[in-house]
């Protein structure tokens, strides 16, 4: 115990290695970044810079880390609610007007700014063709397919990190429903193509340019599609190494839900049908844990370094009291951070109570608040595409799914991990809709399928 109090302290200590004005022209020189690691190099600055105004009581440095938190943090699409109202109680009534209008001007510019603008849209040699002003990369497009079971639809749905410089408009080509593009936030440009019967949509990145080919889908389409699906990993992805760690389990239980329906039983089944399809896909894939043992937090991240694994994902199902319990539901993603949000907070110490009961409350405070790793990075983009990947598939056969978004979080379950690392909150075990489908086999294997999609699409976009 005094061994991790003093570690906790020496690592608070290196905090305050280098001055507050060094690290904030730093943070300020990344966040004018359009590269989306260098936001986040900005938000992990800001963040520390926090750390150090609480401890030394200084309000002018606090203010300036609380705004490049929630402009950083905005724009990475973090929860960043609860800095947002510490912000905004720290403004004082005789700056009330100024602020106001300081506030208007700065959201314009945000609305206005974006990493890259789409200059011009137009087809050519039968693909619809987007240039942009700037070169595009990988991580600033995200593409995935729903099917609305009431209008029978698809919907081929393009998010790309950009803005646009004229109004959304509606597209046309022959034998295709329809075709919009509009501005669907501040920072996202999407695309959705929309159609009766299936399309074969294939696309490519070159230098400013996103090159879209939307063809219908014929009998050769399909086999050539479903042929590129199955060997696509083993040949790109043949070595990479996962480790599912099915939460909870033996003498720790997790969350007693609807029905009585056990947390720790429905993590080993969907993380068991998650190995199953990656298996098939050609990855390495090992577990926690096969059978309903109990596991140490930090012997999960420990078994997943030893196994020098690519990526650590951990698999829970969330909770809330009685009271709530019929109105709380929705899917959602953690990456470890020191998020003070409420949510969090509340989802992290449930998770953490295995083995955090024995630990003095201000040294496990003081560890979780110099965590930076290197990882977080990649751990919130490996987060965004297992959440659209479980949302994209489970949409397509259920109604009511509900998206809760990527959060950051405390969760000791993460700590130590050598590679990206991510807890995924399948769905709350105590509502009644939800836990009955966390439950179920074929709803486990279409969340087990959507997880695998997202891991699929994270390591072609971090190749």
């Amino acid at each position: 115990m005094l061994r991790s109090l003093l570690l906790s302290l020496f690592l608070v200590a290196s905090l305050f290695a280098q001055s507050n004005s060094a690290l904030l022209k730093r943070a300020d020189n990344y966040a004018k970044s359009s590269s989306k690691t260098n936001q986040f190099r900005a938000y992990n600055d800001y963040k520390n810079l926090y750390l150090k105004a609480l401890m030394d009581d200084d309000e002018k440095l606090k203010k300036a880390a609380l705004k490049g938190i929630v402009k950083t943090g905005n724009r990475l699409h973090i929860d960043v609610l609860q800095y947002s109202k510490e912000l905004a109680s720290m403004q004082s009534i005789k700056q009330h007007n100024t602020s106001k209008k300081h506030k208007t001007s700065k959201k314009q510019k945000l609305r206005v700014k974006s990493s890259h603008k789409l200059k011009s849209v137009r087809w050519h040699n039968g693909r619809l063709v987007l240039r942009f002003d700037k070169k595009l990369h990988s991580n600033q497009i995200n593409y995935f397919k729903l099917y609305d079971k009431k209008k029978k639809r698809y919907k081929y749905i393009f998010d790309i990190h950009a803005s646009m410089l004229t109004r959304s408009q509606t597209l046309r080509k022959n034998g295709i429903d329809r075709i919009k593009l509009a501005q669907y936030n501040p920072n996202t440009l999407r695309l959705v193509i929309e159609n009766r019967s299936k399309l074969s949509i294939r696309f490519k990145k070159e230098d400013r340019s996103l090159l879209i080919r939307i063809d219908k889908l014929g009998k050769t389409n399909k086999s050539t599609l479903k042929s590129k699906t199955t060997t696509s990993p083993l040949h790109y992805h043949r070595n990479k190494v996962i480790v599912i760690d099915p939460g909870h389990g033996g003498k720790d239980p997790g969350a007693l839900g609807y029905r009585r329906y056990r947390e720790k039983a429905v993590t080993l089944q969907i993380a068991q049908e998650l190995k199953k399809i990656l298996k098939s896909r050609g990855y390495k894939v090992y577990m926690t844990r096969d059978r309903d043992r109990f596991i140490k937090l930090r012997h999960r991240t420990k078994y997943a370094n030893d196994k020098k694994a690519d990526i650590f994902i951990s698999i829970h199902a969330n909770a809330v009291g009685k009271k709530h319990a019929k109105a709380v539901h929705g899917i959602e993603c953690y990456f470890l951070s020191t998020s003070r949000s409420e949510r969090a907070k509340r989802v992290a110490a449930m998770e953490n109570s295995a083995d955090l009961e024995d630990m003095n409350y201000y040294g496990k405070q003081c560890f979780l608040n110099t965590i930076n790793s290197h990882n977080i990075i990649a751990a919130n983009k490996l987060a965004i595409d297992l959440q659209r990947g479980a949302l994209a598939s489970l949409q397509k056969k259920y109604k009511n799914v509900k998206d809760a978004g990527v959060r950051e979080g405390p969760f000791w379950v993460l700590v130590g991990a050598q590679m990206p690392a991510v807890l995924v909150e399948v769905g709350f075990i105590t509502h009644p809709m939800e836990a009955k489908r966390l439950a179920n086999r074929k709803y486990q294997h279409t969340m087990a399928l959507g997880l695998a999609n997202g891991i699929e699409r994270y390591f072609i976009n971090n190749r």
